[in-house]
């Protein structure tokens, strides 16, 4: 799928690609409602509608992106909503089906980031941004919602299970991929070396994407 991409907002690269096989092989059901978190240039939210999601929201803090993903949804003719901000603050009165989230996970080595990095960086462990997800992931979904989240293996696939469970979702891996360093994780290997965030040498990354439940509601007797 080509994209128009405005300077600076994030390209679909392979955790975009990887999300989108798993939100293929968990079918959207008919007349899903379907949050976008970091939407980018709105790659997963129209791929999300084209998979029949009935009423589709994409968030982004970049106001490139937000213009970027209304621009290629409305040269696709396709119903994408798409506000500014964070979505945590933005949509947090609202419930979803499914909710697909690409945030940034990359470590870095100071906590704000600015311009384009903002789709990346995620503080000195990557997850800055995993954690206030995993926190309130419960309530953006209705009961029965899923969650599916793609990060590196690099942030702790062990810490984002664990926190969405203590949080009342059921979370396993469905979705797993060896890829090779970009050019910003190639470009800080220093740092992550010094802090024992890969090992010497290492030049690959495993991408994961998490799948969280949140369970029905239960039967009243």
């Amino acid at each position: 799928m080509r994209l128009l991409r405005a300077p600076g907002v994030y390209t679909p690269q392979d955790d975009t690609e990887l999300l989108v096989e798993a939100m293929r092989a968990a079918a959207v059901p008919a007349g899903a409602r379907v949050l976008d978190i970091g939407t980018g240039t709105g790659a997963l939210a129209i791929a999300a509608i084209r998979a029949g999601a009935a009423e589709v929201t994409g968030v982004d803090v970049s106001r490139r992106a937000v213009w970027t993903a209304r621009v290629n949804a409305a040269l696709r003719r396709l119903p994408l909503r798409v506000r500014l901000g964070n979505a945590l603050e933005v949509i947090a009165d609202e419930r979803f089906d499914l909710v697909l989230a690409n945030p940034p996970y990359v470590p870095a080595a100071g906590p704000c980031a600015r311009g384009a990095a903002r789709a990346w960086d995620a503080g000195l462990d990557g997850r800055q941004l995993l954690d206030p997800l995993c926190a309130s992931m419960f309530d953006l979904l209705v009961p029965g919602g899923v969650l599916l989240m793609v990060h590196s293996a690099l942030c702790g696939v062990d810490t984002s299970l664990r926190r969405l469970r203590d949080n009342g979702l059921k979370a396993s891996v469905v979705q797993r991929r060896s890829v090779p360093f970009g050019p910003v994780m190639n470009g800080r290997i220093g740092f992550l070396e010094r802090t024992g965030l890969i090992e010497i040498g290492q030049r690959h990354e495993e991408l994961v994407v998490i799948r969280g439940d949140r369970p029905e509601r239960a039967q009243q007797a």
